[in-house]
């Protein structure tokens, strides 16, 4: 099979690449780490939406980074709907660090997710890693 070639952003609490705690909630990361699975490279880039005192939404800001798709712990429906008017794909069920998740991703673990996936509330807290 095939490796699809993708740039891969998660939230994260900082800048320590592969290493680097997944933030719970994607809006309020102080960071975005992106992995870039052709060149095996690692990016990160400061969280500068409206959420963090900056202007925009995250997808806006994950576009301007040519990011393929998210992973993150949970996420709402009506933040999945403004990543895919993005062409950006949203997969749930991140863990720990950007290296678990990762590793989780490329055994197929980690599953996109949909409107009927999306969490109901705000306050999920990493409690819908389904």
């Amino acid at each position: 099979m095939e490796e699809i070639k993708m740039r891969i952003a998660l939230p994260t609490n900082g800048d320590r690449g592969m290493e680097e705690e997944v933030c719970a909630h994607f809006g309020r990361a102080v960071t975005y780490t992106i992995y870039d699975t052709e060149t095996k490279k690692v990016e990160v880039i400061q969280n500068t939406s409206s959420h963090m005192g900056g202007m925009g939404v995250p997808p806006d800001l994950l576009h301007e980074n040519k990011v393929d798709a998210l992973i993150c712990g949970g996420i709402g429906r009506k933040a999945i709907e403004l990543f895919a008017s993005k062409g950006i794909k949203v997969y749930c069920g991140a863990i720990d660090t950007v290296k678990d998740t990762l590793e989780l991703f490329e055994v197929g673990a980690i599953k996109e997710a949909s409107s009927e996936f999306a969490c109901s509330g705000h306050h999920h807290e990493g409690e819908c890693n389904h």
